[in-house]
């Protein structure tokens, strides 16, 4: 499958920016009149050049988010969420009145990045994960965005994997499960390591066993046909001793455990998006 998307400027190219920057460097995506990205030094700048890409770095091209933006047909704003309103407003004079705005700050409302600019705004919560091209995007319209420019970013996130079209409204509880969920596994597979070295195995053979497990398990599931419980039940022999284990797991009522830490995410996202 083909890709061909207009002219791209990634404002603030950091790590999901750049995750973002490697899927459109993929084979077979073409971004008519190229890409431009902006970082704030040098260094970081030289990181992401590439054929094809234009780097810019502020600390030695102070107007360099103007330069990236002008005549751009989608602008990505990778910049912190402190910085997104005061970012609006600078690049407000130089944006093409048909440019796309796509926001990946967590917290930031469309309608506060609408009140800020024209443009079409569409606000997109991808993971990190993208970094390998097994991302998950949730992809929010703002009221000015035709169906055609969803289109146009549901197409750009896929060049990093698999996006989600949901309301807004549902933007900041996806953030909780796949924007921050990458954190949730990479806490049990160190849990799990720690157990293992813990009963005598090193860091290296405890790693081996818990990566590769994980990495199974999730391959396993994408094979299958059944689902989680499903495959669980089939590894839980009665009266077994991975039957003994999950009792103790669920003992500590782990769905309560993760409803209170996804609220406690959803939290904070409010809390950002008052600023």
């Amino acid at each position: 499958m083909t890709t061909t998307l207009p002219t791209i400027a990634i404002v603030g190219a950091g790590s999901m920016g750049g995750a973002i920057l490697g899927g459109l460097l993929a084979p077979g995506v073409t971004v008519d009149g190229g890409i431009r990205v902006t970082n704030r030094t040098q260094a970081k700048a030289d990181l992401v050049a590439a054929p094809g890409v234009t780097s810019y770095a502020l600390a030695t091209t102070p107007d360099a988010n103007l330069q990236a933006v002008r005549g751009a047909g989608i602008v990505m704003l990778g910049v912190k969420p402190a910085m997104i309103r005061d970012t609006l407003a600078e690049l407000a004079p130089a944006l093409d009145a048909d440019a796309l705005i796509i926001s990946v700050a967590a917290g930031i409302p469309i309608s506060s990045m609408e009140a800020a600019v024209p443009n079409a705004v569409l606000r997109a919560m991808p993971n990190t994960p993208a970094l390998v091209g097994k991302g998950v995007t949730g992809l929010a319209a703002g009221t000015r965005a035709t169906p055609a420019q969803l289109q146009l970013g549901r197409a750009l996130f896929e060049t990093v994997g698999t996006v989600l079209e949901i309301p807004e409204s549902q933007i900041d509880a996806l953030s909780t499960i796949s924007g921050s969920g990458p954190a949730y596994v990479f806490l049990l597979i160190d849990e799990l390591t720690g157990a293992a070295v813990r009963m005598g195995f090193t860091p290296e053979q405890a790693a081996t066993m818990v990566n590769g497990t994980f990495a199974g398990a999730v391959a396993l599931l994408e094979a299958s046909d059944k689902t989680p419980e499903q495959l669980r039940l089939q590894v839980t022999s009665p009266k077994g001793t991975t039957e003994r284990a999950v009792a103790e797991l669920q003992a500590a009522d782990l769905g309560a455990l993760f409803d209170r830490a996804t609220a406690a995410a959803v939290a904070r996202a409010r809390e950002l998006a008052a600023g």
